[in-house]
Order: C-alpha cells, then sequence, then structure tokens
C-alpha cells in the first residue's frame, strides 16, 4: 500500500529540485552568457582570433557537460532548461553576426540561418495556440545543428596565423555548405509538421 504522506514528500521534493537556481549546470551556463560579449570583443576588437576560437571551442563542450552533469548529479531545473537553449541560440547568432562583422561569413549565410530560426520559432506559437506540444526533435535535425557548429570554430581557425591555415579552409568550407544545406532542409521538415495541425485545427478557445 502507498503511504500518501510519502508520496506527497517526494512530490515536494521533486518540485524543489526542479526549481533550484543554484546548481553546476546552470553555473556553467551562466558562465557561457559571461563568454558571449567576450567572445565578440576578442574577434571584433581585439582580433586575437586564437583567442577567440579558445573560446568558442571551450563554450561548446561546456554545452555538452552541462547536460551530461544534470543528469549525472540529478541538477536539472526548470531555469536550466530555459538557460541552456537560450544561452545556445544566443551564441549562434552572435558568433554567426560577429563572422560577418569581421569577414569570415558570408551575410546572405548567417541572414539565412538566422531566418530559419525565426521561423521555427513562429511555428511554436501556432502549436501553442492550438494546445498542442512542440513536436520532437529530428535526428537529421540534430546532425545539421552538430556539422553547422562543427564549422564555425574550422573558419575561425583558417584565420589564426598559423602553418595549417590555409589547409584548413577546405574542410571547413565544406562543413559550411553541408551543415547549411542539411540546416534548411530541415527547416523545411518542421515548418511542413507545423502546417498540418495549423490546417485541421482550430485555435484553442474558438
Amino acid at each position: 500500500m502507498t503511504d500518501p504522506v510519502s508520496d506527497t514528500a517526494r512530490h515536494v521534493i521533486a518540485d524543489v529540485a526542479h526549481d533550484r537556481i543554484v546548481t553546476v549546470p546552470n553555473a556553467l551556463s551562466l558562465v557561457r552568457l559571461i563568454g558571449v560579449p567576450v567572445f565578440l570583443w576578442l574577434l571584433l576588437v581585439e582580433h586575437a582570433y586564437g583567442w577567440a576560437l579558445v573560446l568558442l571551442l571551450v563554450s561548446g563542450a561546456t554545452d555538452w557537460l552541462d547536460g551530461k552533469l544534470a543528469r549525472l548529479l540529478d541538477q536539472s531545473s526548470a531555469l536550466g532548461a530555459l538557460l541552456d537553449p537560450f544561452v545556445d541560440r544566443l551564441y549562434v547568432v552572435t558568433t554567426l553576426v560577429g563572422f560577418v562583422i569581421a569577414g569570415i561569413l558570408p551575410w546572405w549565410v548567417a541572414l539565412v540561418l538566422i531566418g530559419r530560426d525565426a521561423i521555427l520559432a513562429a511555428t511554436l506559437l501556432l502549436y501553442r495556440r492550438r494546445g498542442l506540444a512542440p513536436p520532437e526533435v529530428i535526428y537529421l535535425g540534430k546532425a545539421a545543428t552538430f556539422v553547422l557548429m562543427s564549422a564555425l570554430p574550422f573558419l575561425l581557425a583558417a584565420r589564426v596565423d598559423w602553418s595549417g591555415a590555409d589547409i584548413i579552409e577546405v574542410p571547413a568550407l565544406a562543413l559550411l555548405v553541408w551543415g547549411t544545406a542539411l540546416y534548411i532542409w530541415t527547416g523545411a521538415l518542421y515548418l511542413a509538421l507545423a502546417l498540418g495541425p495549423v490546417r485541421r485545427l482550430p485555435l484553442v478557445g474558438r
């Protein structure tokens, strides 16, 4: 027989844990957030491409690490669920804009990638207004993001003053083209998924 008091206590503990603010994953996300203006300063003001590359790589490593630690240490939280993807998108947008200003990336590539994310963000409102949960992440979408995020450090490494800069530029451009194509294709898939409920279901409350 289940003890209702024990069940209530477990729910209270779970709610408290979910609402925690001071956790290791949240601290890592905060460090990445602070790193955004530092990255732009290194890239655009100091033109210290080597240090900017190091910071970009550290950000990617901590992004992977905070998710692992959240599960390993049982430190998932409501704040982390919001903060982590926010910092991810902020880093992507600022990196793309910074690369355009620095002359590393063509402006139209950044416009296409940022525009794709803006359109998909708008589709989430369509789901919400019809009382639906967002669609599950497409595996190909994860692959597209991974390839694209791999291309950015390579592009920056090609601007660092070292002997392999010319050699690394070729795979950097290949990853950029491949990642951009996948990113656009998966964006079209997500958009197609969103149009189905829009056509079939009325708005909630109507």
